[in-house]
This record gives structure tokens, C-alpha cells and sequence, in this order.
């Protein structure tokens, strides 16, 4: 099997709000739209692959635990003091939780998904040590 592209599908419940959590606050760009009656998507770049967001999820906006959810949404960025200043200015409180691998920002979109950011470098770094 030869892998043409990769994406995640994500069905929220507060579609319009998750969207605008995606769309406007991590800046996600929409590649496409679709509205038929309830049934809602959009399509966003995802860095490399795509995070379609559709109706049809459940929401717990307090945060989703990882029984309820097991799945995280993962963004690694250049440099996560800016992400977190980025997310403070467009009104998301947002704290750098620092591990001995690296260090996080840890979120919940509108719906109570699971988002995590994290430095690219510091990845790349944990997986080169990992396989040194």
C-alpha cells in the first residue's frame, strides 16, 4: 500500500465552535467546506495531512478524559513561548508544562478534545536519541 495522504477525523458536537477553535485560534487554513441538511465538514490543513471536522461528536467542554477520548490532536511548532503568547493574545489561557523529554502546551478545543503543541526541535531531538 503506498500512502497518498493522511488526515484525522474529528465529529464535534459545537461543530461551528470547534471550527473557529481550528480555524481562527491555531490558524488552520479550510481547504474545503460541505453542507448537506445537519451533516456539516470542514476540511483543514493539519501540517501535511488534514483535520476534518464533522458533526456528529460529543462534546464535554470541561476537557475530554483520556477514557472518554483517547485520542490527543498533535501540532509541533518552531517555538512554543510564541504559541503560547499567540494563543493568549486570541484569548486562550494557555501554560507550558515542562517534562524531562520536552515541554507542552496542553488544550481543549470547544467540544473538549484533546490539543497539545510542542517544539519541533525538541522532537526531533527526543527521536534522533531515540535511535542513536
Amino acid at each position: 500500500m503506498r500512502l497518498q495522504r493522511t488526515g484525522v477525523i474529528l465529529n464535534t458536537d459545537d461543530y461551528d465552535a470547534c471550527v473557529a477553535f481550528y480555524r481562527d485560534v491555531l490558524a488552520l487554513p479550510v481547504i474545503f467546506e460541505k453542507h448537506e441538511g445537519d451533516f456539516r465538514l470542514s476540511c483543514l490543513e493539519f501540517g501535511g495531512s488534514y483535520l476534518m471536522v464533522e458533526t456528529g461528536g460529543v462534546a464535554r467542554p470541561q476537557g475530554k478524559r483520556i477514557a472518554e477520548n483517547a485520542t490527543k490532536l498533535r501540532l509541533n511548532v518552531a517555538d512554543l513561548e510564541e504559541a503560547r503568547e499567540t494563543l493568549r493574545a486570541r484569548g486562550i489561557e494557555a501554560h507550558i508544562e515542562r517534562h524531562d523529554w520536552g515541554a507542552t502546551i496542553n488544550l481543549f478545543d470547544p467540544d473538549g478534545n484533546r490539543v497539545g503543541l510542542r517544539e519541533e526541535g525538541a522532537f526531533r531531538q527526543q527521536a534522533e536519541d531515540a535511535t542513536s
